[in-house]
């Protein structure tokens, strides 16, 4: 069969993961929500930790503590804490808790460097059931809150205007955070999500005139850094996801660089002023 080929694998995963990345990316862009993406990936150590001392699925044991730290997050933002500092305290807390864990799990072979920075070309067909599973899940639940979250990210009292809460619609982005966290754990490592949801998103502002055109040319950009950086990968011989991330890093440059000449071509080309001599 085709899917016994890793390679085709790892590609399906890498691939998925950076459609149900996209969306998702380009609301960590608009509502600058960098350093929740981390801390959340950082939660998920602790995830795997339990994982592996309850005996269960990492899958499901990184799911349960990433929408735990987004449900807190929810709940304690704006009750005098900064967003910055209740991030800060939670993912770093989460991270270290999640290490000295992992030090205690006796019996068990553990790779933290497949956790810390992904393993994807060990993806096998259980673990790409479960990646799509959860794209689909995330993808489904955009498009159906795609018009309130856009709305409660613009204006909030415009929102809360029309009926719309802000709050829930936040939580339902960090949920759907939690669930691309741990989907893409195998890919690209608890280290480099948070680079997969903004730099595809960052990348493709620079030739995005509407939500939607951005959301869809951030999902081609991941899915062009995946398949690029593991060909890449297989050809240099370097880890595979930091190549992945390195690539799309190398594609959102050159989108800066082709923006900053078309906008420099622009102010060439227009007209001078009426009161130019």
């Amino acid at each position: 069969m085709i899917l016994d080929d890793f390679l085709v694998r790892a590609a399906l995963a890498g691939v998925g993961v950076a459609f149900s990345a996209a969306p998702l990316g380009c609301f960590v862009v608009w509502r600058r929500m960098a350093y929740f993406g981390d801390a959340t990936a950082h939660a998920a150590i602790l995830g795997v930790a339990l994982s592996l001392v309850l005996s269960t699925s990492i899958f499901a044991g990184v799911l349960v503590i990433a929408m735990v730290m987004a449900t807190l997050v929810s709940l304690l933002s704006g009750r005098g804490y900064a967003m910055d500092t209740l991030l800060g305290v939670l993912a770093h807390s989460a991270l270290a808790f999640g290490l000295v864990a992992v030090s205690f799990v006796s019996g068990v072979r553990i790779d933290l460097m497949a956790y810390l920075f992904g393993d994807i070309l060990a993806v096998g067909k259980s673990d790409l059931v479960l990646i799509w599973f959860g794209v689909v899940f995330v993808l489904g639940l955009m498009r159906w809150r795609w018009s309130n979250l856009l709305m409660a990210t613009l204006n909030t009292d415009l929102a809360y205007a029309c009926g719309i809460d802000p709050r829930r619609e936040q939580l339902v982005l960090n949920l759907a955070l939690a669930v691309v966290v741990a989907v893409a754990i195998k890919v690209v490592g608890v280290l480099l999500i948070a680079a997969l949801l903004i730099i595809p998103a960052a990348a493709a502002r620079t030739f995005s005139r509407t939500p939607e055109v951005m959301a869809l040319l951030a999902a081609v950009t991941g899915a062009l850094a995946t398949i690029g950086g593991l060909q890449a990968a297989y050809w240099l011989d370097t880890p595979t996801g930091p190549t992945i991330v390195s690539l799309a890093t190398i594609l959102f440059m050159l989108s800066g660089f082709v923006g900053l000449t078309r906008r420099r071509l622009s102010r060439g080309m227009s007209p001078p002023g009426r009161g130019s001599g």
